[in-house]
Formats: structure tokens, C-alpha cells, sequence
């Protein structure tokens, strides 16, 4: 009988599809790339058409060894890994590490690791698809030029093992620009007011919020404005002017695609980018599952179409007519209206089959896997179900001047609600009295005044962050999660709870790039650059040619710096810190984590401190001298030297200036000085202080 080897990336998706496949295929696993540009030097040859350096993996030789024998004793070979352009790469690194023939060998893809897809993606066995190939051969040699000739230029300013990336040091300038404009912000003062109406007859009182004049909106900026809105107020009659009934239809969400399901994961399970695609990864390789054996659960997870299969479909909408009625199927199509080009050879990420519940696995899956396969499940056949309808009533309450609005909503058909729920999805139960008509009048039983500021943008989370990328067009579903753990990692970025920050190292690294290596970091470029490789990737751009034109710039730009950094010797600088182990002055250096100080008699002498920077300002609380501090996680704040006695802190850097207001501190918000007592709100610009002191 002829034997057939089919070589996957994974140890557990070939476990998965050796069972859809008879005894005469041998399923092996070649553990990912098998071959790489070696780590040692820059592995492309600028000189010579920029031709790539390919070197077997370090510990990979066994394996390949494996490989071999197994090849040798093949008559037909098919190179079964992932169906996106990395796993093209490394069907074609495969092929010639094992030193493959075409006439016997197939490339082979499958979205979904089901019998039927595998089965019949042996019938459609293609050849290498060299475009794919060469696109991520672009990507990879782009990458690596880029880290290898600019981490250099960082070593030489900041003298440590730091690094750029091409896609990673556009993101951290994303995440630098965001913390700029919190840092600039200065918050103002609104007051908002709302008023509880009583009408004959009923126990049940009315909840309105201001609107402002009958026909003009307003806004309530100031104490005294709203006092003399509420005097006004409080001599008025009011009567319910208008009142309207209107439905109105929430339109089920798409399926998920990478980006979202790193979105909702982030969101509503509290995951992080990679935990999501590790545990998307194992739920698409297979799982064991009772009564059915190894079973992937899910579809590939790197895809940004929306787009689903006819069967898919079908498996969907029966599933909905058997558990909630025909009335609940989702009627036409809907697709998501895309910017880019998308992979739309994937589909959307669902569940293989919809008869594998979650429940029905619960006790088979981690805890982990089951929420996200939950998830997915849950997503995936609300996508197909009906809208959801509301009925909606608005009111409007007059008096002589002013308007006041309410408005309630229920739920008349629950359609995919039925199924699937997030934070958006959450209808306020607010429910107005039964007998409310237009004319009735209304007495004000009492106004309820609060005060709020504005708040500066949000810091990044990383849902948020991959959804700007995305926007923005910048990497792809395969780069979002290891980009993002690669400037965490690198402690470019701290992590606290959900929000991403800057850190002082991360500041430092992002003001060489943006100074050097502008166009690096720039967002339109970068995107740019995304859309020459899916050229690459549809055959019309070669891939060499994105190279040959983007290198030059680069090495322009890498020599400028190289001349710059040779003009300006940056030496330790010297503090009056005493090392109490030699009697030398301490001086201070970059670690990973930031600066630090350490005695210039290394490696004599190991002594290290952490790095306290005076910044001429006293404690508002004890009068002590308050010093740059970091988080754990690197995050720059304010405190006082004398912690923790005293506890004074400040995310934004204390001014010498007190505030003339309310005689309390000041810190410095991007060009202005603000009180940092919100209630007060003085602001100053920092030129008006510094002619100040001039003078």
C-alpha cells in the first residue's frame, strides 16, 4: 500500500488529524520553523540582491533528521502547516531543509481541523504558493534589517542590550503620543442635573435630565449657572410637552475575527493578547473530548474576514430553529465593510461544530480554554440570529424656559440577546409611570445637582491598542499579541491592571526613534508598508523590490545617527551618592529596567542602588525633597524622599509654584501649571511663570 506522510507544525494537531486518516498516512510534526536567519549576524546579504541567510534552527538537526527517514520511506508528502502566509513559509523552509521533490510533494491547507476539511483539502492539494512565501520572506527580512541595524544605534545612547523592531517601536510611539496628550490635559469643570417629577394620582415619580432652553441644547459649565438655572426652576410649573413610542432594532454583532476576539477576550474574560491566542491555538489543534476523541474545536485564529461557509451556516441555523424557534434565524446577509484588503480565504473564528456546546465540554476543557470557547461559540450563532427589538419611549417635560427629557426602553424580541450579551448590550431598566400624557402636568418634587470634570483620553489597554492597530493598519492578526508581549517584555511598557504605561526606558527609547528614525515610527509609513506586502502577497509587487527601496532610507538614516552619536560622548553621569562599600561617588546607569546607580570600580565593586532623581521641588505634606520614583512595573511617578514616612505621591511632575488660588500645590500638565486640587482648577501657563521668575 502507498504511504503518505503529512507533516504539521504541532505534536497535538497531528494527534487530531491522524484520526481522519487512514493507515496509509503517517501524520509527524516538525514543531514550528525548522529554519531562521541566524541570531549572530544580520543573515542578508545588502550587497547581493539582499539575498536572505538560512540556517537550520539550533536543536532542530534531530528532528529533521526524524523528518528525513520518515520522507524516505514516503511516496507522497503533503505539507499540511497553517493556512496564512508564516505557515507557507514554513511548507517552502520545510521542503528544502528536507530536500523535497515537486512531483511528490503537495501543499495542502485546511481552515478547520475536521474530517471532512482535511479529507478535502487532500483532494485539492496545490503546489507552494510562492507569493505567500515571498510575502513573508518581505516581512522577515524588513524586521530583521531594521532591528539589527538600529538596536545598535540604541546601545551606543543608552548602553544596554535594547532594541527597535519595525512594527514594535511604531506602537510604543503609539502608546508615548497617548500618554502626551493625558499628561497635556487639563480637565474642566460641568455640572449636570436632574429632576424628580411628581404626577397626580401616581406613587411613581418621574426621573428627567436637564436638555437646556425648549429648542437648543446647553451645557452647565459653572456653580453659579446652575443655581440660577435651578432658582428659575424652582418657580416654574411643568407639563409633559411631548411623548413619543418608537422601536427601534439592535443588529447582531459578526463573528469574531482575531482582532475582535483579542478585543472581547481582553474586555470580558480580562485576558491578554497572548493568553488568547495560546489557548485559541490548543482549542484549533484539538482537544480530547469525550466520547469523540482528539476534536478541534475551533477554526483557524488568525483571520480578519468575517466571512462564514454555506455548511457553516446551515449547522448554525438549524441549531437555532431546533433550540429557540424560526423566529430567531438571522434573515439575509451581512458582511463587515472592510479598509483593507483581508485574508478572505479564512473564515470567521467559530466553533467546527455547534453541537459541541460548552457545556458539553466543560468538564474536558481548563477553565481558561472553556471561557473562550465559550465565547466563541456564544459569538459565532448570535452572529446568525435576529436582531433584537426594543420599544422606546421618550418624554419631554417643559417649563416656562427650560426641558427636561426621560426616556425607557424594554425589550419587545430578544433575538440574538437571547444567546449572547456584553457591557453594550445592557438595557437600562428605567421604567416610567403608567399613566404619563402629553398636557399632564407635573410638580418637581426635587433637582438633583452634581458636579463632574472632564476626563483626559483613556489609557491604552491592550484591546484598545490592537483595535488602533488594526484601524490604523498596522500589522496583521499574526503580529498583534507578540508585539505587544515584546514591548512589555522589554520593559518599554508597564502593565498595571488592565492599562498600558510608558516607561522611563520605553520614553527614552521612543525620543531616539522618533529624533533618528522618524519615518520608522511613523504611522502612515508603517501602514504603508502593510499594504506593499499584501501587494507582494496578490503577486503584483516582488517581494525584493519593497526591500531595495526601503533600505536605502533606513541606511542613510542609521549613518546620520552613527556620526551624531560619535559627536556626543555620553558619559556615567557622576552623583554626590557615596558608595559606602569603596568610598567612591556613584554614577548612573541604564539597566532594563531604567536608570539605577552603580559604583564606577566594576567589577571590584558590585554595589548598586536604586536611582532617586531630586527634582528641586519640596513635599507639600513634610518639606522633604521629592524624587522620580517607579512602579514594580516601571511606571514614572512622584514622591516624597521620605517614604514611608510621608506619603505624598503625583503621577504628574509637582511645580516649585504654589497655586495663588488655594495656596495648594501645583504639577505640571504639558505646557501649563495646575492645581492639583481638581475643586479649585487653576491653571497657568508655564511661559507666564518662567517671565515670572525672569523678572
Amino acid at each position: 500500500m502507498a504511504k503518505n506522510l503529512v507533516i504539521v507544525e504541532s505534536p497535538s494537531k497531528a494527534t487530531t488529524i491522524k484520526k481522519f486518516l487512514g493507515s496509509s498516512y503517517e501524520v509527524v510534526a516538525s514543531n514550528g520553523h525548522v529554519r531562521d536567519l541566524p541570531k549572530s549576524q544580520l543573515g542578508i546579504d545588502v550587497e547581493n540582491d539582499f539575498e536572505p541567510k538560512y540556517i537550520t534552527i539550533r536543536g532542530k538537526g534531530e528532528l529533521l533528521a526524524k523528518l528525513r527517514r520518515e520522507v524516505k520511506k514516503a511516496d507522497k508528502i503533503y505539507l499540511a502547516t497553517d493556512p496564512d502566509r508564516e505557515g507557507e513559509a514554513i511548507s517552502w523552509h520545510l521542503f528544502h531543509a528536507l530536500k523535497l521533490n515537486e512531483k511528490n510533494t503537495s501543499r495542502i491547507t485546511f481552515n478547520e481541523i475536521t474530517k471532512n476539511a482535511v479529507k478535502q483539502s487532500i483532494k485539492q492539494a496545490r503546489k507552494i504558493d510562492m507569493n505567500l512565501v515571498d510575502a513573508q520572506q518581505a516581512r522577515r527580512v524588513l524586521d530583521r534589517l531594521v532591528g539589527y541595524q538600529i538596536s545598535p544605534v540604541l546601545w551606543a545612547k543608552v548602553k544596554r542590550g535594547l532594541s527597535a523592531g519595525r512594527v514594535q517601536s511604531v506602537t510604543l510611539r503609539i502608546i508615548a503620543d497617548r500618554e502626551e496628550e493625558i499628561n497635556a490635559f487639563i480637565s474642566k469643570e460641568y455640572w449636570t442635573l436632574s429632576g424628580e417629577f411628581a404626577l397626580e394620582g401616581e406613587k411613581k415619580t418621574l426621573t428627567a435630565d436637564f436638555y437646556g432652553k425648549k429648542d437648543k441644547k446647553m451645557s452647565i459649565d459653572s456653580k453659579e449657572q446652575l443655581n440660577e438655572i435651578v432658582d428659575k426652576l424652582q418657580q416654574s410649573d411643568f407639563v409633559i410637552s411631548d411623548m413619543k413610542e418608537t422601536e427601534r432594532t439592535k443588529k447582531s454583532p459578526l463573528p469574531f475575527t482575531t482582532s475582535t476576539l483579542q478585543q472581547e477576550a481582553a474586555k470580558s474574560l480580562n485576558f491578554s493578547t497572548q493568553k488568547t491566542m495560546r489557548l485559541a491555538q490548543s482549542l484549533y489543534e484539538g482537544v480530547a473530548v469525550k466520547g469523540r476523541g482528539t476534536v478541534g474545536l475551533i477554526t483557524y485564529l488568525r483571520t480578519d474576514s468575517t466571512r462564514i461557509s454555506e455548511d457553516a451556516k446551515k449547522m448554525a441555523y438549524d441549531y437555532i430553529e431546533e433550540n429557540y424557534g424560526a423566529d430567531y434565524q438571522a434573515v439575509g446577509e451581512k458582511q463587515e465593510k472592510s479598509k483593507k484588503k483581508i485574508q478572505d480565504a479564512h473564515e470567521a473564528i467559530r466553533p467546527t461544530y455547534v453541537d459541541i456546546t460548552p457545556s458539553s465540554v466543560k468538564d474536558t476543557l481548563s477553565r481558561d480554554q472553556f471561557r473562550l470557547y465559550q465565547l466563541i461559540w456564544k459569538r459565532f450563532l448570535a452572529s446568525r440570529m435576529a436582531p433584537a427589538k426594543f420599544a422606546t419611549t421618550t418624554v419631554k417635560i417643559d417649563s416656562d424656559e427650560y426641558r427636561f427629557t426621560s426616556a425607557a426602553s424594554k425589550v419587545t424580541f430578544s433575538g440574538y440577546l437571547a444567546i449572547y450579551q456584553t457591557e453594550d448590550d445592557k438595557v437600562d431598566k428605567k421604567v416610567l409611570p403608567k399613566k404619563i400624557a402629553v398636557g399632564l402636568p407635573l410638580t418637581a418634587v426635587q433637582f438633583d445637582k452634581k458636579q463632574h470634570f472632564t476626563q483626559p483620553p483613556a489609557h491604552f489597554t491592550e484591546a484598545s491598542l490592537v483595535k488602533t492597530l488594526e484601524e490604523l493598519g498596522i500589522g496583521r492578526p499574526s503580529t498583534y499579541a507578540p508585539t505587544i508581549s515584546t514591548i512589555i517584555n522589554r520593559h518599554y511598557v508597564a502593565k498595571e491592571q488592565k492599562n498600558l504605561y510608558i516607561t522611563e526606558l520605553g520614553e527614552v527609547v521612543n525620543s531616539i526613534m522618533k529624533k533618528s528614525f522618524a519615518s520608522i515610527v511613523d504611522v502612515n509609513f508603517t501602514a504603508y508598508m502593510e499594504g506593499l506586502l499584501d501587494r507582494v502577497e496578490d503577486g503584483s509587487v516582488r517581494w525584493k523590490t519593497v526591500v531595495e527601496n526601503f533600505y536605502p532610507d533606513l541606511d542613510a538614516a542609521v549613518q546620520v545617527a552613527q556620526k551624531e552619536l560619535e559627536e556626543v560622548t555620553i558619559e556615567d553621569e557622576v552623583t554626590d551618592v557615596i558608595c559606602e562599600e569603596c568610598g567612591r561617588n556613584m554614577v548612573v546607569k541604564y539597566g532594563p529596567h531604567g536608570k539605577f546607580l552603580a559604583c564606577p570600580g566594576f567589577p571590584e565593586c558590585r554595589n548598586t542602588k536604586p536611582y532617586l532623581e531630586k527634582i528641586g521641588v519640596s513635599c507639600p505634606k513634610c518639606g522633604a525633597d521629592i524624587v522620580g520614583r517607579k512602579t514594580k512595573k516601571g511606571r514614572r511617578y512622584y514622591g516624597c524622599i521620605s517614604y514611608p514616612e510621608c506619603d505624598f505621591m503625583s503621577w504628574q511632575k509637582p511645580s516649585e509654584k504654589k497655586c495663588p488660588k488655594c495656596h495648594g500645590p501645583m504639577v505640571e500638565k504639558g505646557s501649563r501649571i495646575v492645581c492639583m486640587d481638581e475643586q479649585c482648577g487653576y491653571v497657568e501657563n508655564k511661559t507666564s511663570v518662567q517671565n515670572t521668575e525672569e523678572r
